[in-house]
């Protein structure tokens, strides 16, 4: 139900990137509008958008109830920068399920590559906390997971390409890339299995009235490169069409209905 946990929406085989190599269109193919990246993560534009110190504030709805506030923040944090996103239930959802999420990304503002996330899950009765290290000097990214309620740990290593993004800095990873209407981007994403590739598809410019204004606006969908998000759901992102690329919105369309973040306020300080 209500929840920034996205580990789903991007798993894919371990033969992803073969497979976005196989289908990646040859330059006679590609349409003049269209440039493809490869899957690789790319250093910040000079130009491109940081904004630390803001929190963005979201309201959320499922079908047609309130389901609570989300919130995602980034700030400095010596040499790296640091996300953080909350998710708390509220109103009759939360009666029903219960949500409150916490996650904490830390990433290289020089390169975007992620150095770790950790998340405390509230959802329902689950009870999770993880850490996922991504350790680049081994090629691999190292999760350490305790299961709250059943008092159980699970740790694993999996393989990871010289640099990766996490589910969370992900979204400001997105919003730094040149995003025009027809582009499409791919990169890789890391949640503590195999890394996956991320198509992020520039669908169009759309109008977009939130509480916090109205907004021009660059409607966005990121797929894994395999196609199982065509059975789990679909993902978009609205991001604003000017230099601070702030996520005016953000749906998901899942088995179980639709869930909406929608820009309330921007705070500051």
């Amino acid at each position: 139900m209500f929840s920034l946990h996205t580990s789903d929406w991007f798993r894919v085989p371990q033969n992803a990137y073969a497979a976005v190599q196989a289908r990646k269109p040859s330059p006679a193919q590609t349409p003049p509008s269209q440039v493809i990246t490869g899957p690789s993560i790319a250093k910040p534009r000079p130009d491109a958008p940081f904004p630390l110190g803001e929190t963005f504030v979201y309201a959320a709805q499922w079908r047609v109830f309130n389901a609570g506030i989300a919130t995602l923040r980034m700030e400095k944090a010596g040499r790296e920068d640091r996300v953080l996103g909350t998710a708390d239930g509220s109103g009759a959802v939360a009666v029903l399920y219960h949500v409150q999420d916490r996650f904490e990304s830390f990433f290289d503002p020089t390169t975007f590559c992620s150095h770790n996330i950790s998340r405390h899950i509230e959802e329902g009765f689950r009870r999770i906390e993880n850490t996922i290290t991504f350790d680049y000097a081994k090629r691999k990214a190292v999760l350490d997971q305790k299961n709250l309620k059943k008092n159980e740990t699970r740790h694993e290593e999996h393989d990871i390409p010289g640099c990766v993004t996490d589910v969370l800095s992900g979204i400001y990873y997105a919003a730094s890339l040149p995003l025009e209407p027809g582009r499409t981007f791919m990169f890789p994403l890391n949640d503590g299995g195999n890394t996956v590739t991320v198509d992020l598809r520039v669908e169009a410019r759309e109008q977009v009235k939130t509480p916090a204004g109205t907004f021009n606006t660059l409607r966005v969908e990121p797929e894994a490169s395999s196609g199982v998000l065509k059975d789990k759901g679909k993902i978009w992102i609205w991001y604003s069409d000017d230099s601070p690329r702030i996520p005016v919105q953000m749906r998901a369309r899942m088995y179980w209905g639709t869930l909406t973040f929608t820009l309330l306020r921007v705070e500051k300080k």
